[in-house]
């Protein structure tokens, strides 16, 4: 008896011991990063935050990204780690350097046992190496609620990283259904740690006006409201009756603009702004049937439409006039370089009738309505190009001749793409068959409904943003990809979340990681220990997901 109970003291003594020892050395495979860096060398023991550790910055920049990542500390382990502008050396303590030799979204991070160095050239570079960081500390670190019996250790490691791409997107439509403020903040948020840099928001279409311009308040007075049809499939809506009180919609302020851009910046995220011409635009002609061709009326779309055939008039200098005032407004609530303007899905139809039209088209010596669709891209890049922005568009604006300087947005496949790349052209691949997250991507009978198509993880996972065929020189011009997310039947922003993770995290990936580094059994390992971050963070990934990749 006295044998037994001396080998249980003993076994509980020696759990006791190894449940003590927190710089116990991870593995290679236990090192769970999304997206994985471009170079990592791991050493054994580990650094440990605590109450006592302090973070030593070099600007006010600096501070604000050391910030969130005490922030974090602060509602997760209950204590927030002091932060000092300039600082000596001492132990369990992490400095920021800035290192101009580095790329300007590069940085490096050395992790020893008693201190942590950061390097980068620009604040955007030391927010990624925060991000890395993070993933590097327990899953709990992403809790708002303080967690007990955590160890908040990082390992021993070195890591030197940056981008393959400048361009890694995601596009939110916030048309077909509208996500308030607060959705667009939390996905900025869920989109920061996968290291995206550039949210485009789709503003406009035929089911909505989202954006206030101050110069015409009818556009969110009429065109931001529709009938509520919102329990009938998305193509089988009946349009507004007279007498009819549009009720569903909204629309951001100008004050929302300005927060949701300055939140974005501070997670060094550029917010793309989209203001659909010359289609898809029922809701500002709703709103101003005027700069139509035929005068209207109309009224703001509750579901799908096919052929989209009301559309500005491009034989109308007034159409010009009001498009100018609206991207005025635009481009000086938004810093980005770029400024989407669509360019998609015009049908003609009434261009082929309008006196208007026909009469631009002789006096500019044009052939037809597809030159005179070149003619109104061409007029809008000159306004912009003014403005100091450039144009972009989607690969229609190719139709006709493309806009001197304007970036093409390759989504019918691959083509357009390749082709404005061939002409000097800046792209943004996204393609359908890989970059189009309102495709399903589990086995259908367990999906909620969804357009259609069908885009699993792993073929996102192994998308090539820069085609084959293009030379060294055209492939220059690949700027990078994005992952688009159209809600004509995600209503809400769990939904959203679950359209978009873990597909994002597979999307990041390709646009961060180096090709030839990447390897889909060892991601599909690393998201689904990953998934345990988003259940700390609260989003609604998709399980289904995982069913479809592993069979």
């Amino acid at each position: 008896m006295k044998q037994t109970i001396a080998g249980i003291i003993l076994i509980l003594c020696c759990t006791f011991i190894w449940s003590c020892t927190p710089n116990k050395p991870l593995t290679q495979s236990e090192i769970v990063l999304i997206p994985m860096v471009q170079k990592m060398t791991l050493g054994e023991s580990s650094f440990q935050f605590k109450k006592s550790t302090r973070l030593f910055v070099e600007n006010t920049e600096q501070e604000a990204i050391a910030g969130q990542l005490t922030a974090k500390f602060e509602k997760a382990a209950g204590w927030k780690p002091e932060i000092n502008v300039g600082g000596t050396e001492g132990s369990n303590q992490v400095y920021f350097r800035t290192d101009q030799t580095l790329a300007d979204e590069a940085y490096s991070l050395e992790v020893q046992k008693d201190r942590i160095e950061i390097k980068a050239a620009k604040p955007a570079g030391f927010f990624y190496a925060m991000q890395t960081l993070r993933q590097l500390l327990p899953a709990e670190i992403e809790s708002n609620q303080k967690q007990k019996n955590v160890d908040w250790l990082i390992p021993v490691i070195s890591i030197s990283d940056s981008p393959a791409f400048k361009w890694r997107g995601f596009e939110l439509d916030v048309v077909r259904h509208f996500f308030p403020k607060e959705d667009v903040l939390r996905m900025i948020d869920n989109l920061a740690i996968h290291k995206i840099n550039t949210l485009h928001l789709h503003l406009v279409d035929d089911q909505g006006w989202r954006i206030e311009i101050k110069k015409y308040p009818k556009l969110t007075e009429i065109g931001a409201w529709r009938v509520d049809r919102e329990d009938k499939n998305w193509n089988k809506r009946p349009k507004q009756e007279a007498g009819e009180k549009a009720t569903y919609g909204g629309f951001y302020t100008q004050e929302d603009i300005k927060e949701m851009v300055e939140y974005a910046q501070s997670r060094y995220i550029t917010i793309v702004p989209e203001i659909e011409m010359p289609a898809h635009v029922t809701s500002a002609l709703a709103a101003y049937p005027q700069y139509s061709c035929s005068g209207g009326p109309f009224t703001v779309l509750p579901g799908g439409v096919w052929p989209v055939t009301d559309i500005y008039c491009a034989g109308n200098d007034s159409t010009f006039l009001f498009l100018e005032g609206v991207l005025s407004e635009v481009i000086d609530l938004f810093p980005s370089k770029y400024i989407h303007i669509g360019g998609d899905e015009a049908t003609k139809t009434e261009w082929e009738k309008c006196p208007k039209c026909k009469k631009r088209i002789k006096t500019e010596g044009l052939k037809n309505v597809g030159e005179l669709q070149s003619y109104f891209i061409k007029r809008i890049e000159k306004f912009i190009n003014s403005k100091n922005k450039v144009l972009l568009g989607w690969d229609e604006i190719l139709e006709g001749g493309l806009p001197a300087e304007a970036t093409v947005m390759s989504w019918r496949g691959y083509k357009g793409g390749i082709e404005a790349a061939n002409q000097g052209h800046d792209v943004v691949m996204t393609p359908t068959s890989e970059c189009y997250f309102d495709y399903y991507q589990g086995p259908k009978d367990q999906e909620p409904p969804a357009i259609g198509g069908f885009l699993p993880l792993k073929k996102v996972y192994e998308f090539n943003p820069i085609p084959p065929e293009l030379s060294t020189e055209a492939a220059k011009h690949i700027l990078g990809a994005q992952a688009n997310l159209w809600t004509e039947y995600v209503p809400n922003i769990k939904h959203a979340e679950y359209m978009t993770f873990p597909r994002i995290a597979a999307m990041a990936e390709v646009l961060w990681s180096p090709k030839e580094t990447r390897n889909w059994d060892d991601f599909l390992n690393r998201i689904q220990t990953f998934t345990k971050r988003y259940d700390q963070m609260g989003i609604n990934y998709s399980k289904s997901a995982f069913k479809a990749n592993t069979k």
